[in-house]
């Protein structure tokens, strides 16, 4: 088929291999334009930019789609289908209706369940049993659309957001190709009951609430790592937190239980189990110790 190919973050990338690799003739790539970042404050290219152009495709990364140029360049592809994956920019409906078989996007929650920006934090940090991957027909609305097919995983109590993230990439790669392999598409208009919305992270989210009983703390701390990562100050310095477990204890919360960073929360207690300072890459707790340790009965903020 001919595709056109509408990502931005590693999230997309895996995709973006699997159809290209399948044979279809990806006649152009879209992605967000190059971001200013690093001491040097140069542009980087999006992961997915990086790719295309590793794969000789066509990148293209108009800031938006207000510009009757960038909208006659989309229709010029003549495409039988647009993928969209985590792409960012929101699509008019008059691009949705210029491909054959209109535009479809791979969305990582079970739909109607956590449409929007944030669906891979949203279910672990709700304490999710399980989410999937969606292939949806796109339409104006929210992640809206009608499904054409999904596929479900579960949500174990180690999961982060990195290793749900990758595993829902993987499998969404293999779905589309599937999808795109039958030509025709039978959708399904999603369920108006169970519609909840996940909201882009919100940095003030990510301070650790120690009142709260152990099981939110760990949900938290693993659905916010690695970005932005849950947080805590730790003798008096802004200390990240990027694993945990759930563990046995009671006290007063948030002061240490003993000296292997196990930590009393509002019911119960979590052991830390990956920590970074700032300007440090992240560490495991018993190498964290060594240089920052955290004694019984010492209290976090």
């Amino acid at each position: 088929m001919r595709i056109v190919f509408m990502g931005t973050p590693d999230f997309s990338v895996q995709v973006l291999q699997a159809l290209h690799g399948a044979g279809h003739e990806i006649v152009a790539v879209y992605s967000q334009p190059p971001r200013r970042a690093g001491r040097g404050k140069k542009e980087r290219p999006s992961p997915v930019q990086k790719c295309a152009e590793g794969l000789g495709l066509e990148v293209l990364t108009p800031q938006n789609f207000k510009n009757k140029t960038d909208l006659d360049a989309f229709a010029a592809h003549r495409a039988d289908v647009a993928v969209v994956v985590a792409y960012g920019l929101i699509l008019p409906q008059v691009m949705l209706d210029m491909p054959k078989h209109g535009c479809l996007n791979i969305h990582a929650s079970l739909l109607p369940r956590w449409r929007g920006a944030a669906p891979i934090q949203r279910a672990i940090m709700a304490g999710d049993a399980k989410t999937g991957v969606c292939i949806m027909q796109m339409e104006a609305g929210l992640d809206t659309g009608p499904v054409i097919d999904c596929r479900e995983t579960n949500i174990s109590v180690e999961d982060t957001a990195a290793s749900l993230h990758d595993r829902l990439a993987e499998i969404g790669a293999g779905l589309i190709v599937e999808v795109l392999a039958a030509r025709k598409f039978s959708v399904k208009p999603q369920l108006k009951q169970g519609v909840t919305y996940a909201a882009k992270i919100d940095k003030a989210e990510a301070k650790i609430d120690w009142s709260q009983p152990a099981e939110t703390v760990d949900r938290l701390i693993r659905g916010l790592s690695p970005f932005p990562g849950a947080w805590c100050k730790m003798k008096g310095e802004r200390v990240k937190i990027l694993g945990s477990a759930v563990a046995t204890g009671n006290g007063e919360a948030g002061v240490a239980l003993d000296d292997d960073f196990t930590v009393a929360c509002g019911q119960g207690a979590v052991r830390l189990a990956k920590l970074q300072r700032a300007g440090k890459g992240p560490m495991a707790a018993a190498d964290f110790a060594r240089g920052f340790p955290l004694h019984k009965g010492e209290k976090l903020g």
